[in-house]
């Protein structure tokens, strides 16, 4: 279970209205550890783009205060920005250059000396380095995805904030993301993540945020939210179908399944170990024979559903 040892981005009481009266971030509070991957997850209009947004200096806040690597976004824009790689939903790229000259170009605006070597790896880290003289106009949208993140890692930042980077790209250019992201982190690199494919952050991520209307309702480590709100599934296949469930299994509120050759049986991890052992003793009080024990637990994207749904 991961634990950040020290914060590297602090947001506090953070708010944003828009000039329409949409109160896009509402009191915000979040510490991300420097060193883990965060992911941040939420519906359509959540407000996610708008807090990463933020933090990167983009948009302005209403109230409350940021601070990335010790440096307020306000009063030290420049110190506080040049830690931050941004790879932003849009693929915003000067068509008519090639993807050597975006990249260098990107790293000259943080004020960086060139460093060929340094460009020439991350290109083929992100398999562009053939690609190199190409124009961007030229590439499909997963190469150029790639080169936004090449951007977004040019100048050598501490935290890299990929906001749904996969959407719309092969399954390929995922894979070597999620490589590229281990990688990253395990130089020292903070990565915050947001994404609707919830398999990425249940893959990668240490710690999981979920945003909803503008509000953060939760903020915990994968494993732990995983051990808290997951519910489990124990299929019990019997050797001989039953018609209904044993009277004297009423209290486990089991459901029949495959014709009657199957119990299910679902619970929570709190009650794993003295149901499962309550039920087994049940089942065969009531003279069941067991064939087989299947066990399946909720998805990340199971337990994302069900909170934003009760909020």
């Amino acid at each position: 279970m991961f634990r950040a040892m020290t914060s590297i981005i602090k947001v506090e009481k953070l708010s944003k209205r828009y000039a329409s009266g949409f109160q896009a971030l509402d009191d915000v509070d979040l510490s991300i550890g420097k060193g883990e991957i965060f992911a941040l997850l939420g519906p359509n209009g959540a407000g996610k783009t708008t807090l990463i947004s933020t933090i990167c200096g983009i948009v302005r806040p209403t109230g409350g205060t940021v601070s990335v690597g010790g440096h307020d976004i306000i009063r030290d824009y420049r110190a506080a920005r040049a830690m931050i790689g941004l790879v932003p939903q849009e693929l915003t790229t000067d068509s008519f250059e090639s993807v050597w000259a975006t990249v260098s170009f990107s790293r000259g605006l943080f004020g960086k000396a060139p460093n060929p070597a340094l460009i020439e790896q991350i290109l083929k880290d992100l398999s562009l380095w053939d690609k190199k003289d190409a124009k961007i106009m030229t590439l499909s949208g997963g190469m150029k995805r790639r080169v936004m993140i090449a951007k977004a890692l040019s100048h050598e930042p501490d935290i890299l904030f990929l906001d749904e980077p996969t959407a719309g790209v092969d399954v390929e250019l995922r894979r070597d993301m999620w490589a590229l992201v281990r990688r990253l982190r395990d130089n020292g690199a903070t990565i915050i993540l947001t994404t609707h494919y919830i398999e990425e952050a249940e893959e990668m991520a240490d710690r999981v945020g979920v945003i909803s209307k503008g509000r953060i309702i939760l903020v915990e480590d994968k494993a732990e939210l995983m051990r808290k709100l997951g519910r489990k599934r124990l299929t019990v296949e019997l050797q001989a179908p039953v018609a209904a469930v044993p009277d004297s299994l009423a209290a486990f509120d089991l459901a029949l399944a495959d014709g009657g050759n199957a119990l299910v049986y679902s619970y929570d991890s709190q009650a794993e170990r003295t149901g499962i052992t309550a039920l087994l003793q049940g089942l065969s009080d009531a003279g069941l024979r067991l064939k087989d024990l299947q066990t399946e637990q909720s998805s990340l994207e199971e337990i994302f559903v069900n909170l934003v749904s009760t909020r």
